[in-house]
């Protein structure tokens, strides 16, 4: 059986080659993904590497995080790293050197202006020059460190995208109004955030601690152990010299290093399930296909195997040669699939940092004999899973049918089985989707959709016909004959039909349950930002981190401000009634102004209750705290003072008002000093003119750090982040839709090669070419509408189940299916369907009458 399943193999090259490149592809996306985290990982962890490699024991303070204060802008209250702290250090036995560090985000502007890289990875830090005036850990490319305020340094990349040389004048911002500076060098940088396409400016230490802490404080000591110094031992001792407090950690390099490599693994693991979740969607996909494949070759089989128990072959025997065929095609496939995704890896590697620039570390490809076996198995045992049925259905032939060399047909038995099956699980899963999306539960609504998606799958036979049968009018109207035999061939094998329309069904489902998430929630975010918030414009940092203190300030002096609130967030403990304190976020704002610049409208209480020095709460937040109109909390502020706040009113839900909203009145003075506001709600005298929106910018001094945003900004803003989402996720499914296009294909052309009598006859009787080819495209353009049509309304439903768990998180969401999309994707499916029976409408057309009537 072993020689005939092999036999059979190399005899039906031709009709296994889709179903192997089914196979190769879907192995592909799975070795292609194993490799290239499995490389990214190995570069990443090699870089974080070098970062530690001369650091034997680092000192950090958790609380030196913008200009002495943690994020929620609590004072810090107990001691520091300081000089002399960092000499201490550097006296110890066994200490080489102990190098003061200082760090935050320091904004590059280009001759134009405009911010070099995003907001989040542009690094500030201090030039600690040696005795011979450079800094080891910034080597220097060109001219010198700086030496004063004045001066500064910044990496080769971000020199050379800014344009600047030696001497020329760099504008730079952190928090506050650009600074100009002489650019005194440019040096080479080994931090990740550089590489991945930041920039890094460094200043001489006493600005950078100015800039970001206080003078004479650092934010970490990095300790150089002398060789042969144990870094345990060293570790022990630098935990005496520093200052005992719960915000100072001290711990080995060696420990940091491990717990990066953790951080680096589990990072790489995400994006790896994640990638193999849209791989596992593409071998799904190509199930349909090989089941479909080996049914037909079964089909067209029936003679042979059928001789072959006739002569003794057992059951088992039929099954097992069936079996091995699909081993056959699946290893062949597998091995394929492993080689074209180590290319893949290597490709994608090349081109992220190509054309795309994301600067990924460089390293060789890692290919682990783990990535190897799982990229064989997968291949093997996903064609051997869907090669069981039709197996099972070859060792059922029964001797008798050598006599008959026409396709079995499905048992009644059979079919109304499999619809009962269907039907249940469509049923089932369509009441867990309504259950979960009346009770807004997620994994209710996910069990829900794949109960549903499993239920329409099975049932798609019996939903062939009717369907099929609405486009026969126009097929015979448009095409007569040609349009008729091709509505007649696709309604013939239900099944067939089916195994093949689903493989496309699924990628369309996907997409337009995505593309109709997409644009429901970006409807509800520019509906929620054009009633929730009143102010023409927003100021906020880029890395959203805080403004300077001075800018509300600076902003109300423009021409054109009529009204402005500045908005800061703290960390603050409340309770209630002799109950546990809980900590809370609270977001301060003008209560004079306020109602100008964001809608206030509230379910209880009062809506001026922050012009009376009370607090606002979002029906959210009131919900989970159960603070209700009345309620006088007891209020730790982040200064260490305390006091009382009471609870004026319940917000209707307002995206730009969330959470627990004091007047800053109250709040402002008990904010740690030095702190700024979050960001800086603007109303002006003519709207959201150009004129204004400049007039904000000079203000700030021109930092490019510093964004103002109009109420179009942030709808384009949001609308980005959707899309962007959205077109990673279409560019995943694409490999399943590719998949699917292959099984339009197979089907198309071992159904030519299975009616090349039928074909023959009717050539005989007068049918041209022309209409040959005609009702071949017909008939592959009415499977991938079938399939399109179904994919789309599965489609709909589950996104619209799957919205309704989001009304909490988007205010007034409703179920948004764009038109002009969703009629482009039936068109791409009929396009689909055309291009994929262009070659065996061709064979068709081709094929000798004579030789085709005699042909078995």
């Amino acid at each position: 059986m072993f020689r005939t399943a092999l036999r059979n193999v190399l005899a039906h090259k031709g009709r296994l080659l889709m179903t192997t490149l089914a196979v190769m592809l879907g192995t592909a996306f799975v070795a292609g993904t194993l490799v290239f985290t499995d490389t990214l990982g190995s570069a990443l962890r090699s870089q974080n590497s070098k970062s530690y490699t001369d650091i034997a024991v680092t000192v950090s303070d958790r609380e030196a995080v913008g200009r002495g204060y943690d994020h929620g802008g609590k004072a810090r209250t107990g001691p520091t790293l300081t000089e002399d702290t960092r000499k201490a250090v550097a006296a110890l036995p066994g200490v080489a050197e102990a190098r003061g560090v200082v760090s935050g985000f320091a904004g590059i502007a280009d001759k134009k202006g405009a911010l070099i890289g995003d907001g989040f990875s542009t690094t500030g830090t201090n030039y600690v020059p040696g005795a011979d005036g450079t800094d080891p850990r910034y080597p220097l490319v060109e001219g010198r460190g700086p030496k004063s305020a004045t001066e500064i340094a910044l990496d080769a990349k971000t020199a050379e995208k800014g344009g600047y040389k030696v001497g020329d004048t760099v504008r730079v911002a952190v928090n506050g109004p650009v600074m100009k500076l002489k650019l005194t060098g440019t040096l080479r940088t080994n931090d990740p955030r550089v590489q991945a396409g930041g920039s890094l400016a460094a200043f001489d230490s006493a600005t950078a601690q100015q800039l970001y802490l206080t003078p004479g404080r650092f934010g970490e000591l990095d300790v150089k152990a002398t060789p042969g110094t144990d870094d345990t031992a060293l570790l022990t001792a630098v935990k005496q010299a520093v200052p005992q407090a719960d915000t100072i950690e001290a711990r080995t390099g060696r420990d940091l290093a491990d717990e990066q490599d953790r951080m680096i693994q589990q990072g790489t693991k995400g994006m790896s399930t994640a990638l193999l979740v849209f791989a596992g969607i593409a071998l799904f996909v190509g199930i349909f296909i090989i089941a479909n494949t080996f049914t037909m070759l079964v089909a067209q089989r029936t003679k042979e195997l059928a001789l072959l128990r006739a002569i003794g072959a057992s059951r088992k025997q039929i099954t097992r040669s069936v079996k091995i065929e699909a081993a056959l095609v699946g290893l062949t496939a597998s091995v394929a699939g492993l080689v074209a995704g180590i290319g893949i890896a290597a490709g994608l590697q090349s081109l992220l940092n190509g054309p795309l620039e994301a600067n990924l570390p460089d390293g060789p490809l890692v290919i682990a004999p783990s990535t190897v076996i799982a990229a064989l198995a997968v291949g093997v045992l996903v064609t051997l899973v869907a090669a069981w049925l039709p197996a099972r259905r070859a060792s059922r032939i029964a001797p008798v049918a050598a006599m008959s060399s026409s396709e079995q047909p499905a048992t009644q038995k059979s079919l109304v089985v499999r619809n009962s099956i269907g039907l249940v699980f469509a049923l089932a899963g369509a009441g867990a989707l309504a259950a979960g999306a009346a009770g807004k539960e997620v994994k209710l609504v996910g069990a829900g959709a794949g109960a549903l998606l499993i239920g329409v799958f099975v049932l798609t036979p019996l939903l062939s016909r009717p369907l099929i049968a609405l486009f026969a009018p126009l097929l015979r109207g448009l095409y007569g004959t040609a349009g008729r035999l091709a509505k007649e061939n696709a309604i013939r094998n239900p099944r067939r039909t089916a195994a093949t329309a689903s493989a496309l069904t699924i990628g369309v489902t996907l997409i337009t349950a995505l593309t109709v998430v997409g644009a429901s929630v970006n409807k509800a975010v520019d509906k929620a930002t054009a009633s929730d918030l009143k102010a023409d414009f927003t100021v906020t940092m880029q890395n959203y981190s805080m403004l300077s203190p001075e800018v509300g300030a600076q902003i109300a002096k423009a021409p054109g401000v009529a009204a402005l609130s500045v908005e800061r967030t703290v960390p603050v403990t409340l309770g209630a009634g002799g109950d546990d304190a809980d900590t809370e976020w609270l977001t301060s704002v003008d209560g004079a102004t306020i109602d100008r610049l964001a809608t206030i409208e509230v379910k209880e209480g009062a809506a001026d209750a922050l012009k009376q020095g009370k607090l606002l709460v979002s029906s959210g937040t009131a919900d989970r705290t159960r603070y209700k109109v009345g309620d006088t909390l007891a209020v730790t502020y982040p200064d260490g003072a305390t006091g009382s706040l009471t609870v004026g009113g319940v917000l209707e839900s307002n995206t730009a008002l969330a959470g627990i909203v004091a007047p800053e009145s109250v709040v402002g003075p008990h904010a740690a000093p030095g702190t700024g506001p979050n960001k800086v709600l603007v109303k002006g005298t003519d709207g959201p003119t150009e004129k204004l929106k400049q007039a904000v910018r000079d203000a700030t001094g021109g930092n490019p750090l510093i964004a103002v945003k109009g109420e179009k900004d942030i709808k384009a803003e949001n609308r980005q982040i959707v899309t962007g989402i959205l077109n990673m996720m279409y560019g995943l499914l694409g490999m399943s839709v590719v998949i699917a296009v292959l099984g339009v294909v197979n089907t198309m052309a071992m159904s030519v090669f299975e009616r090349r009598r039928e074909i023959g006859m009717l050539r005989a009787i007068g049918l041209d070419r022309l209409g040959i080819r005609r009702m071949v495209r017909l008939e592959s353009l009415l499977i991938a509408l079938f399939g399109g049509l179904v994919g789309v309304v599965l489609g709909v439903v589950v996104a619209w189940a799957g919205l309704r768990t989001l009304a909490d998180t988007f205010k007034g969401i409703t179920t948004e299916v764009p038109p002009v999309q969703i009629l482009g994707f039936l068109l791409a499916a009929a396009v689909v369907g055309l291009v994929a029976a262009l070659w065996p409408a061709y064979k068709a057309a081709r094929m000798d009458i004579l030789g085709a009537i005699k042909s078995d």
